[in-house]
């Protein structure tokens, strides 16, 4: 069965049908997959690091052994409660999509363990995907498609935000910050974030046009944007001097790896309009670019295409994560991913 509008998908969300044992949400906005499927999840079990009535496999683990779904689907909770089985996949490509399309549509039916709930994250599947058909043919099944969030969805959303921490924004301010936005869900709430955190969290300011504009144009991590800038322009000198000179400044590891993400959205989001038919200043526009780096960031477009912008996005994953969690010098990592994103693009001709 198919969730395609909004206020079926978040009922779902909140409260699943009681005859539905799996869902498949997928699309693109990988940061949108996760979020609506930790939603989902949360409703089964709290704790989503529970060994006993949570299992988690990857794309990987089905492909090694095709019937590691099937015994985690057939499973019994040795503590009560309901059993979550959540898959982690790419775009499904062969025997894994169709493994799994198979788990699914016998787990739909009641075939394993009518308590267990398949919750399965995956990239854009296509119509040819047997999971996407599983998902959305099976009466016990729903199949969710995430594609990027509407302007007014994204105006609600940072609303909501704002409301939540007594903040807010004159209309004309909301508009401009929602234009601003990067359109990757994950980007979308750490601008929200970062916003709040700038009009300050329960403070009951509501700012207008003219201090949006302080917040949007002077930016403390305008070096490490430059920074981003100049790595995807193909330019590894410019990118290091860069980054060393904010790093220098006091500006962290952590932020310039996000900033590189941030940047790394805004090409996709200029390649996914203009290929949905916008014109080059129009598509520059709704991805936020600021108005001084259109030309650049319209040159990198057209290198950058989206495939590319997918290997990249598994770089910069992998060093956010390393800055996070590992001993290794943080600015090491920014370094070698900020020269690793230059080098790419100058073996594309940028």
């Amino acid at each position: 069965m198919i969730l395609s509008r909004r206020p079926d998908v978040d009922r779902f969300l909140k409260a699943p049908d009681a005859g539905v044992r799996a869902a498949v949400i997928h699309g693109k906005d990988r940061s949108g997959v996760t979020e609506r499927a930790l939603r989902l999840c949360k409703t089964i079990t709290p704790d989503l690091n529970d060994p006993f009535n949570v299992t988690l496999l990857t794309e990987a683990d089905i492909d090694g052994d095709p019937v590691r779904l099937e015994e985690a689907l057939t499973a019994l909770s040795m503590i009560g409660g309901r059993r979550l089985v959540r898959v982690r996949m790419g775009d499904a490509k062969g025997g894994v999509d169709k493994a799994v399309a198979a788990a699914l549509s016998a787990h739909a039916e009641g075939a394993y363990n009518p308590d267990a709930m398949l919750v399965i994250e995956a990239g854009a599947l296509g119509r040819e995907s047997a999971l996407r058909k599983a998902a959305e043919k099976a009466q016990g099944a729903v199949a969710i498609a995430c594609y990027e969030d509407e302007v007014g969805d994204v105006a609600r959303m940072t609303r909501e935000a704002l409301g939540a921490d007594k903040v807010g924004l004159t209309s004309d301010a909301l508009d401009r910050f929602v234009a601003r936005l990067p359109r990757e869900r994950g980007l979308m709430r750490q601008e929200i974030e970062r916003l709040i955190l700038y009009i300050g969290p329960g403070s009951g300011r509501t700012i207008d046009v003219e201090e949006m504009d302080a917040h949007l144009g002077v930016e403390p991590d305008a070096s490490l944007s430059d920074a981003a800038l100049q790595a995807f322009g193909g330019r590894p000198g410019p990118a290091q001097a860069g980054l060393r000179r904010a790093l220098a400044e006091g500006e962290s590891a952590v932020m310039a790896v996000r900033m590189a993400s941030l940047h790394l959205g805004k090409l996709r989001r200029i390649n996914i309009l203009q290929a949905n038919g916008a014109g080059a200043k129009e598509a520059a526009k709704a991805a936020g670019v600021f108005w001084k780096q259109e030309a650049e960031l319209l040159r990198q477009a057209r290198g950058w295409r989206l495939e590319l912008l997918d290997e990249v996005q598994d770089s910069v994953n992998t060093a956010d994560v390393m800055t996070k969690t590992t001993g290794m010098p943080e600015a090491l990592i920014a370094e070698r991913l900020l020269l690793e994103i230059a080098a790419r693009a100058k073996r594309m001709g940028l």
